[in-house]
């Protein structure tokens, strides 16, 4: 069996835990990020840090020209839009899954894996489409005919909250004070933003402490 693997890694508590996940079933780990124009350049650099510090292979791929067509669609790129304290349709990145995983397929077969992991989880499932079972099954329809590979696109997380995913990165050793989920660059967590929001609320459930540093 080929157990070698992609994880497409945002440097956000979700992939990161996916990350170390995939390392502890025993998959030959590589890693994959991209910048895609989004205002929180830090979460490329958390990524880099924390394959770097597990010597695992990490591309960066770098897809910025998508800002000129998210400019106006998301506040995530639109650095004239707000970002919202509670979800909001402006703070979506409309198919983004599905562009990564695109990419992310022509680079599994470039380095003779099959398997692509990301973290999507089961409180991101009303909200986002491209974190929904059916959506990445049928990617992984698509990557099979559009390739002749038998691709495996899996989220081990679909079924389990943010605060459960939490609770396996402490069992995995996990350095969560590392990761970033804040949709601005930093150099500290906004504590305000709808993602600050969902970190927080997830530690909380989970009853492990937070560390991480906020500016409210």
């Amino acid at each position: 069996m080929n157990k070698k693997c992609v994880v497409i890694l945002s440097g956000g508590p979700d992939s990161v835990t996916c990350l170390y996940w995939a390392k502890a079933e025993g998959y030959d780990v590589n890693a994959i990020t991209f910048d895609y124009g989004q205002k929180a350049k830090i979460e490329i650099e958390t990524a880099k840090k924390i394959t770097n510090e597990l010597g695992i292979p990490h591309k960066v791929i770098d897809l910025s020209n998508l800002k000129e067509i998210y400019e106006g669609v998301t506040s995530l790129v639109d650095e004239s839009m707000k970002i919202t304290s509670d979800f909001s349709d402006s703070i979506i990145v409309p198919f983004r899954n599905g562009i990564f995983m695109a990419v992310t397929v022509a680079y599994t077969i470039g380095i003779e894996a099959n398997t692509i992991f990301y973290g999507a989880h089961a409180d991101d499932e009303p909200f986002y489409p491209d974190c929904r079972r059916d959506f990445y099954e049928a990617f992984e329809k698509a990557a099979r005919l559009g390739t002749d590979k038998n691709i495996v696109i899996y989220s081990p997380f679909s079924d389990i909250p943010k605060s459960g995913i939490l609770k396996i990165a402490v069992e995995l050793g996990v350095p969560l004070e590392l990761t970033w989920s804040c949709y601005l660059n930093g150099p500290v967590h906004c504590g305000k933003c709808e993602s600050c929001n969902n970190r927080k609320k997830a530690f909380k459930e989970a009853n492990i402490k937070d560390s991480t540093i906020y500016i409210n």
